[in-house]
C-alpha cells in the first residue's frame, strides 16, 4: 500500500511540473517574449529523412529480389500464367505509386524544412487537382478490376464437362478428400450424420454415396480439368495451392467451387526443381486455430493413366465396415438418412451444381 501511496505522488508530481512548465510557455507567448529554439536537430533529422529513404528502399528491394523465388513458385496450371500476369499488372501499377509517393515523403520532408520566414502555400480548394486524382485513379482501378473479374469468372464459373470433380472439406485441423466412384456422382452428405466414423456425413441411403470414397490424398490427372468442391466443418479454412495458383475459401455453410487444370506432374516438377522430395500440397492460409500448422495435404499430379489406375484402386465407403454400422446406428436413432428422396436429392444438386461428364478413361473401366 505504501508502495502505491509513493507510486502515486511522483506521478501527480510529474503531472504538476508539467503543467507548470506548459503555462510558462503559453505566458511567454502572450507576453511576446517567447523565442523558439530550433537549433541543429531540425536539419538533421531532415537528412536522416534522405538517409532512410536510400538505405531503406535498398534494403527492401534487396529483400524483394532475395525472396522472390519463395513468393514465385513455378506455375503447374494453365489459367496460373493469366493469373501471374494479372498480378504482376497490378503490382506495377501499385508499386510505381508506391514509389513515386513515398519518395516524394521523404524528398518534401528534407526540402521544406523549417526555415524562419518561410511560410507553406495554403489551397483553400483546386478543381484540377481534385479532377485529376480522382479520374486518373479511378480509370486504372476500374481496368484492373474488370480484368480480375473476367479472370475469377473464368475459373469459378461452370467447370468443362469432362471435368474431374473431387470434394474437400476442411476442418480442425485437417483436410478431408472424397471421390465420386464410378457413377462419377457425389452422393448425398447431411452434416447431422457426421461422426468419429463418418466424418464426412455420408447419406447412404442415395445410392450415389455407396461407391464414393474417400483418399488420405489429392490425385489429380495432368492435362485435364479437375473441379474442386469446397465445404467447411466448423470455421473458415482457405484451400490454398501455390503452384496451381488456386486460393479459394472453405466457408462453413456455403459451398464454394474451383476448377484449375494441371499441366506438370509431381514427378516432372521434381525433376524441374531438381528436389526429389517435392510434393505439391493444400495448405490453409487462415489462422483457423492452434492447430492451424498442421492443416497441409499432399497433392499428387499423375498421367492420365497413372491416374486412372490409382481410382480403380480406391475402395468405396460401402466397404468400410465401420462406417456402415456407424450410419446404421445414427440413422435408426435419429431418423435421419433419406438422401435417396427427390428433397434430399434436390438440395444436393442445388448445393453442388451440375456433375461434370466422366473422364473417358474411366468410363471405360
Amino acid at each position: 500500500m505504501t508502495s502505491l501511496t509513493i507510486l502515486l505522488v511522483l506521478v501527480l508530481l510529474l503531472v504538476v511540473f508539467g503543467l507548470l512548465f506548459r503555462l510558462q510557455i503559453l505566458t511567454a507567448i502572450f507576453s511576446g517574449s517567447y523565442v523558439r529554439q530550433i537549433g541543429t536537430s531540425n536539419r538533421v533529422n531532415a537528412i536522416l529523412m534522405l538517409v532512410f529513404m536510400v538505405f531503406g528502399g535498398a534494403a527492401f528491394f534487396w529483400s524483394f529480389a532475395d525472396n522472390f523465388s519463395k513468393m514465385n513458385p513455378p506455375i503447374a496450371s494453365i489459367h496460373g500464367h493469366a493469373m501471374e500476369r494479372m498480378f504482376w499488372t497490378t503490382m506495377t501499377v501499385i508499386g510505381i505509386a508506391f514509389v513515386i509517393t513515398q519518395a516524394l515523403l521523404f524528398i518534401y520532408s528534407y526540402k521544406y524544412q523549417h526555415k524562419e520566414g518561410r511560410r507553406a502555400y495554403f489551397f483553400s480548394h483546386n478543381n484540377k487537382i481534385e479532377v485529376i486524382w480522382t479520374i486518373i485513379p479511378a480509370i486504372v482501378m476500374a481496368a484492373l478490376i474488370f480484368a480480375g473479374w473476367k479472370a475469377w469468372t473464368r475459373i469459378t464459373g461452370p467447370a468443362p464437362k469432362d471435368a474431374i470433380v473431387l470434394e474437400v472439406m476442411g476442418k480442425q485441423f485437417n483436410w478431408l478428400v472424397r471421390y465420386p466412384g464410378r457413377d462419377m456422382k457425389l452422393g448425398v452428405v447431411n452434416y447431422r450424420l457426421i461422426d468419429a466414423s463418418n466424418e464426412f456425413g455420408f447419406d447412404l441411403s442415395d445410392k450415389a454415396s455407396m461407391d464414393d470414397f474417400t483418399a488420405s490424398e489429392i490425385h489429380v490427372p495432368k492435362g485435364h480439368p479437375v473441379l474442386i468442391k469446397i465445404r467447411s466443418r466448423d470455421v473458415l479454412h482457405a484451400v490454398y495451392m501455390p503452384h496451381f495458383r488456386v486460393q479459394m475459401y472453405a466457408v462453413p455453410g456455403m459451398p464454394t467451387r474451383f476448377w484449375f487444370t494441371p499441366t506438370t506432374t509431381t514427378d516432372e516438377m521434381r525433376a524441374k526443381l531438381g528436389n526429389p522430395k517435392f510434393n505439391y500440397e493444400l495448405a490453409c492460409n487462415q489462422i483457423c486455430g492452434k492447430g492451424h500448422f498442421a492443416m497441409k495435404l499432399n497433392i499428387v499430379v499423375d498421367e492420365p493413366d497413372d491416374y486412372v489406375a490409382w481410382f480403380a484402386a480406391q475402395s468405396p465407403v460401402s466397404k468400410n465396415a465401420d462406417l456402415m454400422a456407424s450410419y446404421k446406428q445414427m440413422s435408426q436413432q435419429t431418423g435421419l438418412g433419406k438422401g435417396g428422396s427427390q428433397g434430399a436429392k434436390a438440395d444436393a444438386i442445388e448445393e453442388a451444381g451440375e456433375t461434370p461428364a466422366p473422364l473417358a478413361a474411366q468410363a471405360s473401366m
